[in-house]
């Protein structure tokens, strides 16, 4: 068995540990502070209702059992037939069961992550490249006026909510100019329009506080001392920068890049609220809005297995573009 095969083994057994912890906390968080009784009452949206009317919703969606242990059942059922198990252990098979609304929440997950990857993949990639050439801009032309107007107006930039710029962009580009919707999707190379402007707004939000970042980075790396060495033998700083620099900068640049994968799939919450896109973003706002948990912990325990694996994704990734990096 090759060191890596080990590594990845060894990591997703302690990755079931992880997320048990998270399938446990968060149960204990909807269901030990937020009873059935009030979830039920919550749904029904009267402040008095009746208790056949609470006890009828309950048992339509299975709140009507134990919490972890049925003493009433015999053998498995004693475990099987518990609201943990049917509501959070069945996660694991990805199972994730009808929401208290009654949609099947699986359905709903494989159709809405399709919006979701549309807006955050160019958001992603287009962002990605931006951010790193703004950084290496600024760290060739280090303590110059454009170094330093450039990190001015990327700390500017960072300190502006992202509202803003979802409502200037909304009200610039769709309202004034009138180029693109301001909200709304649809399917096929119809959805090119209505995407046009969350990515710009995705990729210009995110400009300060990610090209300031980098350019830490790409100057860390120009003080060592293989950069010297470099412009010791004659090489061009431009080469330096984008041969040596760029390379061996990398590492970083995959930490931060890898593990925003998981928000590819799950989407962005407030973006997609407000440009009207019917991702997982908004599918969860939603479901918070109207108190459905049932939706709520699906999503937490996806977005949980997509972050541990993006950590793993991030520790394999450093061995292709650094081969002094081995797996223990």
């Amino acid at each position: 068995m090759s060191g890596m095969t080990a590594y990845i083994i060894r990591r997703l057994a302690y990755s079931v540990f992880i997320l048990i912890g998270v399938n446990f906390l968060t149960f204990a968080l909807f269901f030990f502070l937020n009873s059935p009784e009030d979830m039920a009452r919550a749904q029904l949206g009267a402040k008095r209702v009746t208790p056949e009317a609470v006890a009828k919703w309950k048992h339509e969606r299975g709140y009507d059992m134990p919490l972890f242990f049925n003493e009433q059942a015999a053998g498995t059922d004693r475990l099987t037939r518990t609201i943990f198990f049917e509501k959070s252990v069945k996660l694991f098979a990805l199972e994730f069961g009808r929401s208290d609304q009654g949609r099947d929440i699986g359905y709903d997950v494989r159709t809405r992550m399709w919006p979701s990857l549309a807006v955050q993949l160019p958001v992603f990639v287009a962002g990605l490249a931006t951010f790193i050439t703004i950084a290496l801009i600024m760290a060739f032309f280090r303590a110059t006026y454009v170094d330093v107007w450039g990190v001015v107006a990327c700390v500017l930039m960072m300190s502006i909510s992202g509202l803003f710029y979802i409502i200037g962009g909304q009200y610039l580009v769709g309202k004034l100019w009138s180029l693109v919707p301001i909200s709304g999707y649809d399917g096929g190379l119809n959805a090119v329009k209505f995407l046009v402007l969350p990515v710009v707004v995705g990729v210009v939000s995110g400009v300060g506080a990610n090209a300031r970042w980098y350019r830490t980075i790409f100057l860390e790396e120009i003080s060592k001392d293989y950069v010297r060495t470099a412009r010791a033998k004659g090489l061009t700083e431009t080469r330096v920068l984008f041969r040596h620099v760029l390379q061996n900068a990398m590492i970083p640049i995959l930490t931060g890049a890898v593990v925003v994968i998981p928000t590819l799939f799950l989407g962005a919450l407030v973006m997609e609220s407000f440009f009207g896109i019917p991702g997982l973003g908004s599918y969860t706002i939603d479901a918070i809005q109207s108190q459905d948990f049932a939706i709520v912990r699906a999503i937490v325990f996806l977005g949980s297995v997509l972050y541990i694996l993006g950590l793993i994704m991030t520790d394999i990734s450093y061995t292709l573009v650094d081969p002094r990096v081995k797996f223990q």
